[in-house]
């Protein structure tokens, strides 16, 4: 039988068993954070370097819950008519070509001009209704019967007059459309925002979340991670792959590798059916957890010293 959400929000642990099982280990904090934003019912600002699974926690939530993730993806110029809603123009012309067509019928029996304009003004609603209404990610996630897990991806991409918008819908679930009025959300969704850190959140839009900073995990916490996500990989080569992801995080990089740039190299040592985590194959594997020339090339003068000279060949 399938638990209802207040079940699966019912404790901590709880919540980190059942992401777990969705393929997402949270930490105790970002567990608390979750169970506290359900109860309070607000929503989550998750902050932190790129790739540490912001975006992923968003997805996971929706995996847990069952419900659909509806995503909007932010980018400067982001405006209402992307994120909100946009009248279907191309049916508006369609009823107006129908209307141009039965014209003479609908003003058979008016008398004078007085009595036409009036019988052409009684349809001037019907084409700025719902029916002619196109749903854009928020209001999409507020016509969700069940609910839905709503994701503002990167928020700090869009410009300070979108972010002043969007406190509207992070106060009252609800948004305004001029030719309609103000339209309530169904259900209330779960939501979270995303921020890289690339410019300063308001203090208003602060206020409104709950804030979660996901910093880079701890050893321990990334091998839980790893053994989750990739299951194949051997214990023994988890262990080196941690080790050594985490003295490589330590050096002065323009990109330190991210937890998910971890896992890909995990698949890809799987892959290479390796064994080890040896010299050779990490300069050949290099690419996949550094993203600029300078950081291969400061690991590859510092190798020497990331892996342990007095251990056998392969072995961080």
């Amino acid at each position: 039988m399938t638990r209802n959400a207040a079940e699966k929000f019912a404790s901590f642990q709880s919540i980190q068993e059942g992401f777990e099982a969705t393929g997402y280990v949270c930490s105790r904090q970002i567990a608390t954070t979750l169970y506290l934003a359900y109860h309070l019912d607000k929503p989550i600002l998750v902050e932190g370097p790129a790739g540490v699974g912001k975006t992923e926690l968003a997805k996971a939530a929706a995996a847990y819950l069952e419900k659909p993730l509806i995503r909007l993806q932010c980018y400067e110029g982001l405006d209402e008519s992307k994120a909100l809603y946009e009248w279907k123009y191309a049916k508006q012309l369609l009823y107006t070509q129908i209307l141009k067509e039965k014209l003479n019928d609908f003003l058979d029996d008016a008398e004078g001009l007085s009595a036409s304009m009036a019988r052409l003004h009684s349809y001037d609603d019907i084409f700025f209704s719902r029916d002619f209404l196109e749903p854009r990610p928020l209001l999409k996630a507020l016509q969700q019967p069940e609910g839905a897990v709503l994701l503002v991806d990167e928020v700090d991409k869009s410009d300070q007059e979108f972010e002043a918008f969007l406190l509207e819908i992070l106060s009252d679930y609800q948004v305004s459309v001029p030719e309609i009025g103000t339209i309530q959300a169904i259900s209330r969704p779960f939501v979270f925002l995303t921020s890289n850190n690339t410019r300063e959140m308001s203090e208003a839009l602060k206020r409104r979340c709950l804030h979660l900073f996901i910093p880079f995990p701890d050893p321990k916490l990334e091998s839980t991670i790893l053994r989750v996500r990739v299951p194949d990989l051997s214990e023994a080569l988890r262990k080196q792959l941690v080790a050594f992801i985490h003295k490589v995080r330590r050096l002065d990089l323009k990109k330190a590798p991210s937890v998910s740039e971890t896992i890909d190299w995990a698949r890809v040592l799987v892959l290479l059916h390796s064994e080890s985590l040896g010299r050779d194959l990490i300069r050949d594997t290099l690419n996949v957890i550094l993203k600029f020339e300078e950081d291969m090339e400061t690991v590859e003068e510092r190798l020497y010293e990331l892996v342990d000279r007095n251990a056998p060949e392969g072995t961080v």
